[in-house]
């Protein structure tokens, strides 16, 4: 009928104060598929949507998948930034030769979160309000009855914006060392984001809040000594000025914050090592922290471990933690000059 206008659907305001870390739906998602022993070719947007999979499907049955977890974020010079996006390239295909997966072309990676990113561009929250968390997924997505790598393959790109990971921001979190629970195993693939690896941990982290802690500090598997990982975070102590974090022995994941810490913090003049992290060492230490891309930085009040309690900085941030959260924080919003090239314009 000439003359009649027909208006949009109106959209919602959001509430950027009450944004929690959990998922929200948002508008577009990107999807590509692979037949095994095939090339990647570039996926395609679409509206967000469930998917339609086989009740065979490899990562449904065995577990064949992966994820990464990155953000975008509102930048002071009003631009929408990510942080080290190649690294998550990167370690995505690391990790899909482990589990038997065709790796998805670095280029391929970066176009996908990118369009994502910008089709879903009135997601990102205002700056300090919180960011917009991206989750590529790689998975079996071919049906298979027999252990064995599935016969095709689906990457697909969705975002959620969130809002902090732990409620008292920076603010020191209680944790509680796990004696009976491991994260991961020599040998296994603890070093790699795959699915798999975060289910068995849902339960200690259950256990560790209901008893009114953050999250739980994991030990080795071999020694039961050497402090692994938080939860799903990298850990870092502080003694006399110097920083330790646990080596890489393909145990824990290679964060692409930690790699972050450990770079400006030397870059600031710490001396920062890679090594073995007694749980003894650490409870004497001065002050911990524990990074990732959720949390960033969270300062560490308090850990027990056992009978032993022990509080840190008097139950105040520590300097160094301090420091370094808000230099890096500072860079990925670029409220300070990039001197290492990390962010990346959307």
């Amino acid at each position: 009928m000439s003359g009649v206008v027909i208006l949009a659907e109106a959209r919602p305001e959001i509430d950027w104060d009450s944004l929690t870390f959990s998922f929200t739906q948002t508008d577009r998602m990107y999807v590509a598929k692979c037949d095994i022993g095939e090339e990647w070719s570039p996926g395609s947007m679409r509206d967000f949507d469930d998917l339609r999979i086989s009740p065979a499907a490899g990562v449904i049955n065995y577990g064949q998948g992966l994820f990464e977890g990155m953000k975008a974020q509102r930048a002071a010079d009003g631009s929408v930034v990510l942080f080290r996006p190649e690294h998550n390239a990167r370690r995505a295909q690391q990790g899909a030769k482990r589990l038997g997966m065709p790796p998805v072309p670095e280029e391929m990676f970066l176009d996908a979160v990118k369009q994502t990113v910008r089709e879903n561009l009135r997601w990102v929250p205002p700056m300090g309000k919180g960011a917009l968390y991206i989750r590529p997924l790689l998975m079996g997505s071919g049906p298979i009855l027999g252990v064995a790598p599935a016969p095709e393959y689906t990457f697909l790109v969705f975002v959620s914006p969130v809002g902090p990971y732990f409620k008292g921001g920076i603010t020191p979190t209680s944790l509680r060392v796990s004696d009976e629970f491991h994260r991961a195993a020599p040998g296994g693939s603890g070093g790699v984001k795959a699915i798999g690896n975060y289910a068995p941990g849902m339960i200690p982290s259950k256990m560790a809040k209901k008893e009114g802690y953050s999250e739980i500090i994991y030990l080795d598997a071999a020694n039961h000594k050497y402090i692994e990982e938080v939860g799903a975070a990298n850990f870092f102590c502080v003694k006399e000025g110097r920083i330790s974090t646990p080596e890489l022995t393909g145990t824990i994941l290679p964060g692409i914050t930690r790699s972050s810490i450990i770079e400006l913090a030397r870059s600031r003049g710490y001396e920062v090592k890679e090594e073995k992290v007694e749980v003894g060492y650490a409870m004497d230490a001065d002050e911990c922290f524990c990074v990732g891309t959720a949390a960033v930085v969270s300062s560490i009040g308090k850990i027990q471990h056992g009978d032993k309690v022990v509080e840190y900085c008097g139950g105040e941030v520590g300097s160094v933690t301090m420091q370094l959260y808000e230099e890096l924080t500072a860079i990925q919003q670029r409220r300070a000059p990039d001197e290492f090239g990390w962010t990346v314009s959307v």
